[in-house]
């Protein structure tokens, strides 16, 4: 999807910048890494990345059904290069399971086991609480301002489809 960028903000000469716009890309990229060091302290103790975690919430949040790998792939929050050794390793874990529909033998479907939903039960409130360490001391309102400015800062980026798929 091309986007057509608007004349960039830029700052006076001088400045710490070389515009307004890598200010804001440079400062989520800070926010980013901080705010990650964070969740991986999380999900380390349990040898998930968190990119596993995300796989694993996405297939319970279609639970008791499977979801196809194109699909999944196609949700997650950031992509994965490499989604068959993602599932390859949680699959090893016994935390899902893969199965190819007869119908059509190039679907595989993805459909978390017990096992999976039983981790995700055991994290869900260090989960919880690695988020208020991230973002508790923000109020509600600066929250829900903060969520819309970032939906309308990649919308132009997104595919159609995944527009709000961090709201699921």
């Amino acid at each position: 999807m091309a986007v057509s960028p608007q004349k960039s903000r830029t700052r006076p000469p001088g400045g710490k910048f070389d515009s307004l716009e890598q200010e804001v890309f440079l400062n989520l990229w800070r926010t980013y890494d901080r705010l990650k060091t964070i969740e991986e302290e999380v999900f380390g103790k349990v040898g998930l990345s968190a990119q596993q975690y995300n796989t694993l919430r996405l297939l319970k949040s279609v639970h008791p059904a499977s979801m196809p790998t194109l699909v999944l792939g196609s949700r997650l929050i950031s992509r994965a290069p490499d989604m068959t050794r993602l599932l390859d390793k949680l699959e090893q874990r016994g935390l899902l399971t893969r199965e190819r529909r007869p119908e059509n033998r190039r679907v595989v479907e993805v459909t978390i086991s017990p096992a999976g939903l039983q981790l995700l039960e055991q994290l869900a409130e260090q989960v919880e609480q690695c988020h208020a360490r991230q973002l508790g001391h923000l109020s509600p309102a600066h929250l829900k301002q903060l969520a819309g400015l970032l939906r309308d800062a990649r919308a132009p980026h997104e595919d159609a489809t995944n527009l709000s798929l961090v709201d699921d």
